[in-house]
C-alpha cells in the first residue's frame, strides 16, 4: 500500500501525518485491499477571520477510486469527518463486493422458511 499525505498552504507536522495514519487504521482495518491513498490537506485563506481547514482522500482500491473531502475550521476536525466519510464509503463498497443477493437452496424450492400450517 503506497500513502502520501501532503499540505497545501500548510506544513505536514509529524504530529499531524500520526495523526492521518491512527484514523486510516480504522478504514484499512475494514478493507485491506487498498492499492495506494493519497491525503491532501489544505489550508484555505478567504479571510482573516474565515480560515476554512480542507482535507480531502483519494483511495485507490481494486476495481475503484474512492474520493472524499470535508472542511472545517479545525484540521483535526475535518480529518476526523473525512474519516468518517471514507469509512462508510469502504465498507459500502466492500458490501457491494460480497454479493449478497444470491439465492439460497431453502428459498429455490417454495420454502420460505416460515412455520408450518
Amino acid at each position: 500500500m503506497n500513502l502520501t499525505i501532503s499540505g497545501h498552504h500548510l506544513e505536514v507536522t509529524p504530529a499531524l501525518r500520526e495523526y492521518v495514519l491512527t484514523k486510516l487504521d480504522r478504514v484499512t482495518r475494514h478493507f485491506d485491499q487498498v492499492v495506494d491513498i493519497n491525503v491532501l490537506l489544505t489550508v484555505e485563506k478567504l479571510k482573516e477571520k474565515e480560515r476554512r481547514q480542507k482535507a480531502e482522500v483519494n483511495l485507490h482500491v481494486k476495481g475503484k477510486d474512492i474520493f472524499c473531502e470535508t472542511s472545517h475550521e479545525d484540521l483535526y476536525a475535518a480529518i476526523d469527518e473525512l474519516m468518517d466519510k471514507l469509512d462508510r464509503q469502504v465498507v459500502k463498497h466492500k458490501d457491494r463486493l460480497q454479493d449478497h443477493h444470491h439465492r439460497s437452496p431453502k428459498r429455490l424450492n417454495g420454502d420460505m422458511g416460515g412455520p408450518i400450517t
